[in-house]
């Protein structure tokens, strides 16, 4: 699960759940006394309303953060949550209008007059109107498709074939290596290459492969939002997802395209590459 992958969406899709858990414990109707009901003094209310919309939000962020979400009766668990948000907002809307018939067994209670709507209903109304509106308008305003936590900058841009320092995902100076803790691997130095005979001097460490020529540089860069990987036999077949705050290789362009280098080394096509940030 990776949280660098939420937009500024789901941020307010986050805040407005917040916003709606509140509300389920204030007053549903506008009066004084200790017997004023909450929505969870009524279970049809408040599993409909409220926890209905707060759990579409989670399926909204938990789809987001996955590379692969899992379907639900054959809709993604995005799509499920932007249900369940705009179901929570039809519900709290014909609440607000008929606040007798949300809480009609406290009617009798209330001295018989015909009671307004409290803090609870107006404050849920405005929760489940903003979740629904962020989880319907974030797929489509640009500035909501944001990332929510920005990609830190690396320190200098790597050439090809040499690993950053701290980088994506590799281990960095002084980091345990796969020949145990604080001990380099052979070809690093203070370790023997595999030509190095026994018990001499390590040989001089080998150039890094050098990038071919052309004006192409291999550069940095990360993507404003998730975009997917291609192979780079051409097909769509799709290899990785890139996420939002994680530095990428571009190792080589063809046309519009760039071939790009994942965390686990892996290699391929990224066809869109409108709004990448360079490193």
């Amino acid at each position: 699960m990776n949280i660098r992958s939420l937009t500024r969406g789901d941020g307010v899709v986050i805040g407005a759940a917040v916003l709606l858990f509140i509300a389920s414990f204030l007053d549903t109707f506008d009066g004084s006394g200790d017997d004023i009901p909450n929505a969870w003094d009524n279970l049809g209310l408040v599993m409909s309303m409220y926890v209905g919309g707060i759990i579409g939000a989670v399926l909204i962020v938990i789809a987001r953060a996955l590379p692969q979400p899992p379907k639900v009766v054959g809709l993604d668990l995005g799509q499920l949550g932007v249900a369940l948000t705009i179901f929570a907002a039809w519900t709290s809307f014909w609440s607000i209008i008929d606040p007798l018939g949300a809480m009609e067994e406290f009617f009798g209670g209330l001295g018989g007059s015909e009671p307004e709507s409290g803090a609870g209903l107006i404050l849920g109304l405005i929760a489940a109107l903003l979740l629904a509106a962020a989880a319907i308008a974030t797929p489509l305003v640009p500035a909501l498709k944001a990332a929510l936590v920005g990609a830190p900058r690396p320190v200098a841009p790597q050439p090809y074939g040499a690993q950053p320092p701290g980088g994506y995902g590799y281990p960095g100076a002084g980091a345990p290596g796969p020949f145990g803790a604080g001990q380099p691997g052979p070809g690093q130095p203070g370790q023997p290459g595999p030509g190095a005979p026994f018990g001499g001097a390590p040989q001089q460490q080998a150039a890094a492969p050098q990038p071919p020529a052309g004006d192409f540089s291999p550069f940095w860069f990360a993507v404003p939002v998730a975009r997917p990987l291609f192979a780079e036999d051409g097909s769509q077949s799709t290899i990785a997802e890139l996420a939002p705050g994680t530095w990428y290789l571009a190792v080589e362009q063809r046309g519009a395209n760039l071939v790009a280098q994942t965390q686990d080394g892996r290699r391929g096509v990224l066809q869109d590459t409108s709004g990448i940030q360079r490193g």
